[in-house]
């Protein structure tokens, strides 16, 4: 096998495959990328058997077509040390040589018969969702995703489809985050994705694309990527019970008021606490006997009584960073119960600190 192309190109395949390798033993072959470049295409694999990537590209100079494995970690590392200019790959008996004018590397390849097999999309059931929206709203809801939970299923994301509406949600056990998507389906459907592959997603897909799924995988794709997951097994909390049905005060915050005058508070201490007050949001240090900070919002606030509780300051920037509007609403109740804070189609449900 002999092909040839640009750095940029190899590199940019190279780092998109990173966390589909297996990292701990460099010595499986899931540690190691898989290339097969035909006549006119040239498609590149990576995968821990958990996760995988498929990457087809049609960049490569391809003079005598072939198939190869090599360490996914080690090619990268090879070609970031080259310079800005075509690079060759050519195979030698079991080894991979690497070359760039007078520089030359060698690496040892597995017999790539052995590579694990992908999922095939074909006579899979399929998702049809609106592709924008559902990135988008993944974005929003992946930091509340919880990871290393001892219940597994929290270490993802649920889809759940029913029949008048898309449900997205995230929970770490102390916040639980939900966007609804105004999309109705035929059949009810409820997966659970791996955090994982929900980042994955975002960074690699922002166009159109294909979902398809089975009881093990899920599978998303376009002209360029296909990704496939395997999907966590297991039964999701019942989210919508955690969801205070009324709230006794809803009130509208000036989303930049509030952004600013946490950064400032955030100074001294993560934990701050919110009094409400009519005409007046006050922001102070909590859980910092020795430091102080304190800070007075005014605004159009119509409350009878004042109103205070206490949060971790992480759960409201994750929430408000995907606020899209100006202004974004707290829903409260007593300052012992969780509170919601929502914006048009986004919700987060957050435990706060008991003062």
């Amino acid at each position: 096998m002999k092909i040839a192309a640009r750095k940029d190109i190899i590199e940019s395949i190279l780092i998109n495959a990173q966390p589909f390798l297996e990292k701990k033993d460099p010595t499986n072959i899931t540690s190691h990328i898989f290339l097969d470049a035909s006549e006119d295409i040239t498609i590149i694999r990576a995968t821990d058997n958990e996760i995988g990537l498929e990457v087809k590209s049609d960049q490569f100079n391809i003079t005598e077509p072939g198939v190869f494995t090599a360490n996914g970690k080690k090619l990268l590392d090879i070609v970031r040390s080259l310079k800005d200019d075509i690079i060759e790959f050519e195979t030698e008996e079991s080894n991979l040589i690497i070359k760039q004018k007078r520089t030359k590397f060698k690496l040892p390849t597995f017999a790539y018969e052995e590579y694990p097999t992908f999922p095939s999309f074909e006579n899979k059931s399929q998702i049809s969702i609106d592709s924008l929206e559902l990135i988008k709203s993944l974005k929003k809801i992946t930091p509340a995703i919880d990871i290393n939970n001892p219940k597994y299923e929290l270490n993802g994301a649920l889809l759940d489809i029913k029949e008048s509406k898309t449900m997205l949600v995230g929970t770490d056990t102390r916040r639980l985050a939900i966007v609804e998507l105004n999309q109705s389906s035929k059949e009810e459907l409820d997966l659970i994705i791996p955090k994982k592959a929900i980042i994955e997603i975002q960074k690699l897909f922002i166009n159109k694309i294909d979902i398809f799924y089975d009881e093990t995988n899920i599978i998303i794709k376009n002209d360029n990527f296909f990704l496939f997951s395997r999907l966590i097994n297991g039964k999701y909390p019942d989210y919508e019970r955690i969801i205070p049905q009324n709230t006794k005060y809803n009130l509208r915050v000036s989303k930049k008021d509030i952004l600013d005058a946490m950064k400032v508070i955030n100074i001294i201490s993560p934990e701050i606490k919110i009094t409400f007050e009519k005409n007046l949001i006050t922001l102070e240090s909590s859980g910092n006997d020795i430091q102080e900070a304190k800070t007075v919002i005014e605004a159009n606030i119509d409350i009878e009584e004042s109103f205070s509780f206490a949060v971790n300051s992480k759960y409201l920037f994750d929430f408000i960073s995907q606020v899209d509007e100006s202004e974004f609403e707290f829903g409260l109740n007593e300052p012992s119960l969780p509170f919601v804070v929502k914006s048009q189609n986004f919700l987060t449900v957050i435990m706060p600190i008991l003062l």
